[in-house]
Order: C-alpha cells, then structure tokens, then sequence
C-alpha cells in the first residue's frame, strides 16, 4: 500500500522558440507556499513581519497548468506516466521531482495534537507560532538545538521570554560545526539566558488538551506553555517508493546533472530530482552522496536540472555548487562553505574562540574541505576559493592571521548523527535500499 504523500502536480507543455514543440515536462512538487528564507521568517516570530509578506516574488509566469491538491502516488516508469491520487494518469517527456521535505513530527500523535505544540516549517507555521510567542508564554520548551531549534531559542530571548532548549547530543549545531564551535555555541545559549539541557531527550509531553510541560530522560520536569518540536526533516519520498527509483529515508540518488538513479543504481534519461529531497555526488567531497537542506542550493540545482531537461547530452552540466549556509543568532553571524562534516581535522586560522570572532577551517586528508566563519564573513570567498582548488590543509599563508602548523590543528569532533535530536544540515549518505535485490 502507497503511503499518501501531499505532492503536488505542474504540467508543462506548449510551443518552444519558432515553432517547435515543446516537450510535456511534468514537475511534482510539495506546495506549502514558497518562503523566503528563514531570516525572513525569523522577523514573523520577533513579530516584525507577518506570514503573508514572506513568498518569493515571481520573475515571470511560467505558463503552467497547476495541479494544486491532488497528490501524486507513483510514477509508472516504462509507461513514462505519473500517477495521481484521484486515478488519472498524467503523461511526461521528462520528469522533475522536487517534493522537498516536511517537518519531523512528534512521534507520540496525542502528545503532538496538544494545544501548544508546533512544528515549524509552512508560513501557516510560522504565523501560528508568532501569535503564540506574542501572548508572553511564562516559557518555551524547544525540543532539539540544530539551526531551527537554535534560532527559535534566539527569537525567544530577544522577545525577553525564557526558554529551555533540550538537546540528546553534547551541545547545540555538533551536527553541522563540530565540537569545537559547538562548545562556543553552548556558551552563548547560556550567557543569553537560555536553559540548555544536554545529553537528555525528552520522554513525554504532559498536558489535558494543552500543553503544560514535559518529563526528561534523566528525571527532571520541565514546565512550559508552548512546545516546538525540532528534529528535523522527512523526505517526501513516500510517494515514489513502489516506482523502482532509488527512493529512501536521505532522498532520491540522482547524477550530478540531477537525473535520477533507479534501485539498480542506473541512471534515468527522463527523470530529474532537485532541491531537499535529492541526494548526489560531489567530486570535491569524494563523490559522497550530498543531501542538503538549503534553499541557495535548490535554487541551484533546480537551474541546472531545468537546463538538462531541454538540452541534449553534450550540452548537459554538473551541479557542483560549494554548499553555503548561513544563521544569525544570540547576536552572532555564522556562515559556513563547504562540508563540515566531511571533515577529520579543524584549525582556527583567524580570531579567537575568546573573541567570539573567528574563522575556523575544516580538512579531510590533508586538504580543505569547509570554513566556518563567525562575525568574519568578508573571509568566505577566500575559504571557498581553497576548497574549490583542493588546497593543502592546514590551509596555505592568506587569509589568516597567525602561522599554522600541522601540529596545533585539532580533531574536527564530528559526531554520528543518529545521536543527535536534531537533524543535519548537510548530510553525508549513500543508497541504503531497505530490501535484497534480485536481477532476474
């Protein structure tokens, strides 16, 4: 049985340039109104902003027939057709999937339908929460200290309403930075007021209908009147599971040109993936499987896939963006290039930890593999040059301001992301097919 999965469904066809036809591309996409960015949507929460003034402007009419609310349940590969909810059948010349990805849920369904408990991710989301952080809850319990549940945190304490913020892992961002900076983002959760709690897991949420509070692992209570749930995301990939694509729990596999892979690991001609829910490989980063969630990339890869999708082989790219990402919380300005993760040793080349203003550069195997800066943006581009060109780690005299030895580089302290509440921002993964295959 096909697990229902609310994509919807745009149909492309018409004339191409002097007359040409054009061939019927068919996109499946998740519909939750597009946002611009989570700056933007941090400003709904501090209340400078409403939900509404969020969307992404428009550059031009797509000339599309929309779909809205009819979810796609599969896609009959050999018939080259995807299927709908609703029983029709919409033909394609090529196929864009671009389902992205949802908010991770509580997993206990009552103790998630209490009044007071959110997830983050629409702008129905945001405002929802908004309203509620403008009613001065007496404190906010946030469940997982990844880049969401970090900014939330921050939201809160410029508002002036206390939070606590509770976290399986070690610290808030080890996922995405490492021990080191996580360390210095622990700090200054904690000098800002918040009430962090590390290495615990929250084992219930309380409440008669709304929500008043929550048990931790190691025994303690923590009472609170708004609850947000940040564990990350789900890949809509449920809809296509039956299809015969590569389709699991990090994404669909895809090429660099973004045409996807089948469970065999042989690439489709006919079928493109882009933006959250796509996981391909990267030279510059061993050709692992990337799955990223960021909204610079899917821009990104959506470009390249829809230039592939009306282009012949010869003239078909790569996708070999630097992944970029960026947070501003608790007063800092954090930016990161590359892959963290990918990563085994790390080095401070500028500023200082003491400071709160630094450069920290990431190496695997003796060459650069990511930067993260911290109120020291103007250094990225340099950061992504020694990246692109695989430059020797420690990094090469430059941007830095202090010599660097091999012997003063630290262990990146990079922890397995199934310890961790929340979910990484780049994720490092590969197909991991959930069944023995049989070629027959």
């Amino acid at each position: 049985m096909r697990r229902r999965a609310e994509q919807e469904v745009v149909h492309r066809a018409g004339v191409g340039p002097r007359g040409q036809s054009r061939p019927h591309r068919l996109e499946v996409g998740r519909h939750a109104g597009p946002v611009a960015g989570y700056g933007r949507g941090k400003q709904v929460l501090l209340g400078q902003a409403t939900a509404d003034t969020t969307e992404l402007p428009v550059r031009r009419d797509p000339q599309a027939e929309w779909r809205l609310g009819v979810p796609a349940t599969g896609v009959d590969l050999l018939a080259k057709q995807v299927l709908l909810e609703d029983g029709e059948s919409l033909p394609y010349d090529r196929l864009l999937i671009a389902t992205g990805t949802r908010a991770r849920p509580w997993p206990n369904s009552a103790e998630a339908a209490l009044d007071g408990v959110f997830t983050l991710r629409t702008r129905e989301d945001g405002q929802g929460l908004a309203e509620r952080m403008a009613a001065r809850p007496d404190r906010v319990l946030v469940i997982g200290a990844g880049f969401t549940g970090s900014e939330i945190a921050s939201a809160c304490r410029e508002l002036g309403l206390q939070v606590t913020v509770a976290e399986r892992g070690p610290a808030p961002l080890v996922g995405a930075l490492g021990g080191t900076l996580s360390k210095l983002a622990a700090v200054m959760q904690r000098n800002h007021g918040v009430d962090l709690r590390t290495g615990v897991t929250v084992t219930a949420l309380n409440g008669n209908g709304a929500f008043t509070g929550a048990q931790l692992s190691d025994g303690s209570r923590v009472d609170a009147d708004v609850c947000v749930v940040a564990l990350g995301a789900i890949r809509n990939v449920e809809w296509p599971a039956e299809s015969g694509l590569a389709a699991g729990p990090r994404g669909i596999a895809c090429d660099a040109g973004c045409r996807a892979f089948n469970m065999y690991g042989i690439v489709t001609d006919d079928v493109f993936v882009a933006g959250d829910v796509s996981r391909f490989p990267h030279p510059l980063f061993g050709y692992q499987m990337l799955s990223l969630e960021h909204w610079g990339n899917a821009v990104e890869q959506a470009e390249v896939a829809a230039h592939n999708m009306v282009n012949p082989g010869p003239l078909q790219r790569p996708h070999l963006a630097i992944p970029v990402f960026w947070s501003t919380q608790f007063g800092l300005n954090i930016k990161s290039v590359g892959v963290p993760t990918y990563s085994d040793h790390a080095v401070i080349a500028q500023g200082s930890l003491e400071a709160r203003r630094l450069a920290m550069v990431y190496g695997y195997k003796g060459r650069v593999t990511a930067a993260v800066t911290v109120d020291m943006a103007k250094s990225l581009d340099y950061y992504r040059h020694l990246i692109e060109t695989a430059a020797p780690f420690p990094p090469p005299p430059g941007a830095q301001d202090r010599a660097i030895a091999a012997d003063i580089t630290i262990p990146s302290d990079v922890p397995d992301p199934s310890g961790l509440s929340h979910g990484p921002t780049v994720a490092l993964t590969g197909h991991l097919p959930d069944r023995r295959l049989t070629v027959v």
